[in-house]
């Protein structure tokens, strides 16, 4: 009769010698986790190009990418990804160089096979995956997240990562990219869960009311004030607090909002007593801080009290593999919304989609399919209603068609400039007469069409 393990997690096994690949694959195996199997860095790291494992145990030896050349690479672009390396050569000095340099764990062959779990099991439970069964509400706090790209689950471990402390987090990312999902993952994978999760826009409340609304106000503070009012900081206590587009708040506000987290109370507007609170900042922009700041625009010791950990969301068009996954979740949920049969997108439909340049992110992408589930009069929604939402010139064009339009926009400057001299011209792009006749023909230009061009 089969056994069905627990599934653990995954884990990434990087070695040379095929017969240690073999052997802790059926260790790890038989305690539950998922192997993944690279001879060589080099295919470790094109693994990982693929899919994200909770672990990487790698060997240290190995020809080309040694284990800590792919610990460094590994590092770079997934610094929350914990790495156990293992060694027949293994010294004191290389340990500790290891480890002081953030290798997760470091062990000598022979192994013990007992410590090596439960070095693995600890990295994993470190990195967010499992180590035990899953229970029914595994990855409910980040829940609203649709993601299979390895760059959001890389940033989806940071964030549960971070969650564990009370640090400040500044998320940074273009509108529409998700920023709020983000704030409410972290407080969710929390300690606060229990309490409350008030999000802000300090950018949509007018400058006058903006203090009132996050501090709060006394009786009679200010004309209207008939009874007193507890601000969002109050109302978030021993919870969280989410500030989105923290760039346009006014720099007066600023220097308030720092007292505020360094006093750990707020004193409404009015007011002669200040409320101490417990509460959790997390905020977010789409802005240049750093250009703010340089500016004057952006206090500096605010900056930094706010960005104690920072995460960078990434914009739609550089995690494409998301689109058919957000795009089948939208359309379930839009067909629930207007009590529609679920719509399918038509594969030239759905390819529009991911090759699109999608400058308002997740939401252009939501916008843009309820648009056509209002307007599709089938099931299958056609390519011609996606075109027509993304407006023309909206969508990356293939390739060769790029090239091509590069090409003949290239060669109207250079006529431009030169008035239509093809000498001038040939001599600009360093081609030769002959070639750059044929390029003109290529893209039917004629010289002639650029003698009054000159200015």
């Amino acid at each position: 009769m089969k056994v069905n393990m627990p599934d653990a997690g995954e884990v990434l096994l990087v070695d040379d010698d095929p017969d240690l690949l073999k052997l802790i694959s059926l260790r790890l195996t038989s305690a539950g986790y998922r192997v993944r199997t690279a001879d060589s860095g080099e295919t470790a790291l094109a693994s990982l190009a693929v899919a994200r494992p909770a672990a990487v145990i790698t060997d240290l030896k190995m020809p080309g990418i040694d284990g800590l050349a792919l610990f460094d690479a590994i590092h770079r672009q997934h610094p929350a990804l914990p790495v156990i390396i293992l060694t027949a050569h293994g010294t004191i000095p290389e340990a500790v160089s290891a480890t002081q340099r953030g290798v997760f764990g470091f062990l000598t062959k022979p192994f013990d096979s007992q410590e090596l779990l439960q070095k693995v099991a600890a990295a994993v439970r470190l990195s967010g995956g499992e180590s035990e069964p899953a229970s029914p509400t595994t990855g409910e706090w980040r829940s609203g997240i649709i993601t299979r790209s390895p760059r959001m689950e890389d940033l989806l471990r940071q964030a549960r990562l971070v969650a564990d402390s009370d640090a400040s987090v500044l998320i940074f990312g273009e509108s529409g990219t998700g920023k709020e999902l983000l704030a409410g993952a972290i407080h969710r994978a929390s300690r606060r869960i229990g309490k409350p999760f008030v999000a802000v826009n300090c950018g949509a409340i007018p400058e006058p009311l903006l203090e009132s609304e996050l501090f709060g106000h006394a009786r009679g503070a200010f004309s209207g004030a008939v009874q007193a009012h507890k601000g969002l900081f109050q109302a978030a206590d021993g919870g969280t607090i989410f500030l989105d587009e923290i760039g346009d708040m006014p720099l007066a506000l600023q220097v308030k909002l720092l007292r505020v987290l360094q006093e750990a109370e707020v004193r409404p507007v009015g007011a002669t007593l200040s409320v101490p609170i417990d509460v959790r900042v997390i905020s977010a922009t789409h802005r240049d801080l750093d250009a703010q700041k340089a500016a004057g625009e952006f206090r500096e010791d605010l900056y930094y009290r706010l960005n104690v950990v920072s995460m960078k969301l990434p914009p739609l068009a550089e995690r494409r593999e998301d689109i058919p996954l957000l795009a089948s979740h939208f359309l379930r949920k839009l067909a629930e919304r207007y009590k529609k049969p679920v719509p399918t997108l038509a594969p030239d439909a759905m390819a529009l989609l991911i090759g699109a340049p999608w400058p308002g992110n997740v939401r252009q992408l939501l916008n843009l399919l309820e648009q056509a589930v209002a307007l599709a009069t089938t099931s299958l929604i056609p390519a011609t209603l996606v075109q027509g939402a993304l407006r023309e010139g909206a969508v990356l064009a293939p390739f060769e068609e790029a090239r091509k339009q590069f090409e003949r926009d290239y060669l109207v400057r250079l006529l431009k400039i030169t008035g239509g001299n093809v000498t001038q011209a040939a001599t600009l792009a360093k081609r030769n007469r002959t070639e750059f006749y044929k390029l003109l023909q290529r893209h039917r230009l004629e010289p002639a069409m650029f003698k009054e061009a000159k200015t």
